[in-house]
């Protein structure tokens, strides 16, 4: 089950709700954690045991690390989670890999499992490990009740695409969390703008790149293969944040506050930055678990750039089993290897016009890799882009971008902090407005307290009132032609449903 889906719209998170809010504080983690097994059974009722096994499994590692604190056995449960968690993540995601590339170099037939990757196991084993190295490090404290820990483990706002959400961060809330309706509201919006970001724009410009990406490459044309990689950009970066605009504003709804996982990453100068604002909570988990105790930048240059190799390989791989995520993760690690050498000293010195194209190119190529698993598909598309394809641009590229030409503009504006700034802008000039109002009223003399209105007070509060009006009638407007889009039962992939 996934968000952007009616029976979760309608059926689910109405019927969540409502249990959630009529059960007593007390039996409210019980609540969620029974909710978001039925929520995660849904789709793969089997797998629902992997959930429960990695509920167990954590919740026992960090019971056995506490006991042992201080004591040569203190790492048993810290070994024993690491293993427990890879040995899941690498039999079911990686097996028939590693199967599939010794057969390939070694002509053996060594038979495959061939088993469905279970919904969302690279971010609950990523979030269940954590827990048990953070209660080893000491920087978080151990969670006594099982039902709490499940609820952490399997909470469906980010159970299958994240952010990833460490315990440490959301512990506090797991025992004692406030639910108001503001904040209710808060994450409504939240939700309904991200319902927006994937339905609306990233369906719709994954259009382009489905027609494209299914165009055979001896016909493409080296415009159309880059506007196809451009509308891919869009469709991935609104479908993977909108889909986490939902989980933080589903979260908001339940009382818990996750952590913002993308920050309008596409208007970095920089590789270094564009990561620093894609996937948040990716970034820092690989840095937090895996970089700093490789030992950072620490170890003197050449230690810390192996340190970059190793970390965006594995990147590369938690993101997919294939050769084109390895080849991917790769790419990265040559650019930031590049920038943390010389470019990055370039480009400080450049117009950050000129870094910011640059960055674009980078991301943009590297969708070539990314979204097109099969490696010698992937260096054909690519020898497309550089002039090795039909020529560079013919009727069916001009139709297109002269089709999506209005989609893409919105696209690009809506990828920056343009219409963000302007909203606050507006409110903030509102809500000044209305204070200075609300001062001068209570300056007044009391003997003219029963006065009506003056005429500014009143455009004042009108002010008001009509942005609160638009706000609703976007939300509206913005709800309704998603339920719109959904109902038709048009274009609505997930591009990050299965890692």
């Amino acid at each position: 089950m996934v968000f952007s889906s009616l029976t979760f719209l309608f059926l689910f998170l109405p019927a969540m709700l409502l249990l959630y809010y009529v059960t007593p504080r007390k039996g409210k983690n019980a609540m969620l954690f029974l909710g978001s097994l039925v929520f995660y059974a849904w789709g793969e009722p089997v797998y629902v045991v992997l959930m429960v096994f990695s509920t167990v499994l954590d919740y026992t590692c960090g019971r056995l690390v506490e006991r042992y604190r201080g004591t040569s056995k203190q790492k048993i449960g810290l070994i024993i989670s690491l293993l427990g968690n890879l040995g899941l993540l690498f039999f079911f995601k990686y097996a028939d890999f590693l199967v599939g590339t010794i057969n390939s170099l070694t002509g053996l037939s060594i038979p495959k499992h061939d088993l469905p990757l279970p919904i969302g196991i690279s971010f609950y084993t990523f979030q269940t490990m954590s827990y048990t190295i953070d209660v080893y490090r000491g920087t978080a404290k151990m969670q006594r009740n099982i039902i709490s820990f499940g609820a952490y483990v399997a909470l469906f706002p980010q159970l299958i695409a994240g952010p990833i959400v460490r315990y440490k961060d959301i512990a506090e809330e797991l025992d004692s969390r406030k639910h108001s309706f503001d904040s209710f509201g808060e994450g409504a919006r939240r939700f309904v703008t991200g319902l927006a970001k994937k339905v609306l724009l990233a369906n719709n410009i994954g259009l382009l790149w489905d027609t494209v990406s299914k165009t055979d490459v001896t016909k493409l044309t080296t415009a159309g293969a880059w506007l196809g990689l451009i509308a891919f950009s869009f469709q991935v970066y609104f479908d993977f944040s909108g889909y986490s605009d939902m989980a933080i504003g589903l979260g908001r709804m339940f009382g818990f506050s996750f952590p913002e996982n993308f920050n309008y990453p596409y208007i970095a100068a920089s590789v270094t930055e564009f990561w620093r604002r894609w996937h948040i909570s990716m970034g820092s988990w690989f840095r937090d678990y895996v970089y700093i105790p490789l030992g950072g930048n620490r170890r003197g240059l050449a230690r810390h750039l192996f340190n970059i190799a190793v970390v965006w390989m594995l990147t590369g791989l938690w993101h997919g089993a294939s050769w084109n995520y390895v080849l991917w993760g790769m790419w990265y690690a040559i650019i930031l290897l590049c920038e943390k050498l010389f470019l990055s000293r370039l480009l400080r010195k450049m117009p950050r016009l000129l870094g910011h194209i640059y960055t674009l190119f980078v991301i943009v190529f590297a969708g070539a890799l990314f979204a097109i698993e099969d490696i010698r598909q992937s260096f054909a598309f690519i020898r497309v882009l550089f002039g090795g394809g039909a020529g560079l641009i013919n009727d069916a590229t001009r139709y297109q971008l002269l089709s999506y030409a209005p989609l893409l503009a919105v696209c690009a504006v809506a990828s920056t902090p343009i219409v963000p700034w302007i909203t606050r802008k507006i409110t903030a000039a509102a809500t000044v407005t209305e204070a200075e109002t609300d001062t001068a009223d209570t300056k007044r003399p009391a003997a003219r307290t029963t006065e009506l209105p003056t005429v500014v007070n009143v455009r004042h509060r009108l002010r008001a009132g009509l942005l609160t009006a638009c706000d609703s009638l976007r939300l509206l407007g913005l709800s309704g032609l998603s339920l719109a889009y959904l109902i038709s039962g048009s274009y609505n992939p997930f591009l990050y449903f299965r890692f």
